[in-house]
């Protein structure tokens, strides 16, 4: 297969900026799959989510950086292994290598059986964070793209909502561009209080910005 320049000029400058990258550094120093570790420290920092003892469920897992940092935060004076005080599930598509003290569950969260096999998983148990570092393979047609990260979110949304505690979070990766708006209002809808963050450790060049639900309204009678 024949590359042309251009492609070979854009993966050059990608690997150029993630090698010098400080967070592909100190991930690298501190044991992280990837820089993606940083995003969750901030958010969680800032709002204060994450506590032993938790359940928590990561959608859109693999290569493990997130819940490489929850079993961290969960674990006495922050081992990587041995005690884990709270619940962990991860769930991806893609294979992940396994992290000690957490349960993994590789299927498409499109699909209604995985949904299921996350359900039995959780076994009635009220979850007080969803995590979803969701994102679909994008193919540079704008509209396309939008309605695909849209139906990843509404699929988080409806997870959540099924399933958080009254007073629980999600986290969701989205796109500024066509769309964000309309996602915003879906977030608004379904909890008390939203918050939009761009974590430090988000390159500057990406539309990449996450939202933040606390506290689920309650849930529309019909009629």
């Amino acid at each position: 297969m024949k590359i042309d320049s251009k492609s070979k000029k854009i993966n050059k400058a990608w690997l150029n900026d993630h090698v010098n990258d400080p967070y592909v550094k100190l991930a690298q120093r501190e044991g992280y799959r990837a820089r993606a570790a940083y995003k969750l420290q901030e958010i969680d920092e800032t709002l204060k989510l994450l506590r032993p003892g938790q359940v928590v469920v990561d959608l859109g897992a693999a290569p493990g950086a997130w819940s490489q940092y929850l079993r961290r935060k969960f674990a006495p004076r922050g081992a990587a292994v041995g005690a884990l005080d709270g619940t962990l599930i991860a769930l991806d598509l893609l294979p992940m290598e396994p992290i000690e003290g957490v349960t993994f569950l590789q299927g498409d969260f499109h699909e209604e059986a995985v949904a299921a096999a996350l359900t039995a998983e959780l076994a009635g148990r009220p979850v007080d964070v969803v995590l979803s570092d969701m994102a679909p393979n994008l193919s540079g047609i704008a509209s396309s793209d939008s309605a695909r990260v849209a139906h990843l979110v509404e699929l988080a949304v409806a997870f959540a909502q099924q399933h958080l505690k009254p007073d629980g979070a999600l986290v969701c990766k989205t796109f500024h561009g066509s769309g964000y708006s309309q996602l915003v209002k879906l977030f608004k809808d379904s909890f008390r209080v939203v918050k939009p963050i761009k974590p430090k450790a988000s390159r500057d060049k990406s539309a990449e910005t996450f939202l933040v639900g606390l506290g689920l309204k309650p849930a529309r009678q019909p009629g």
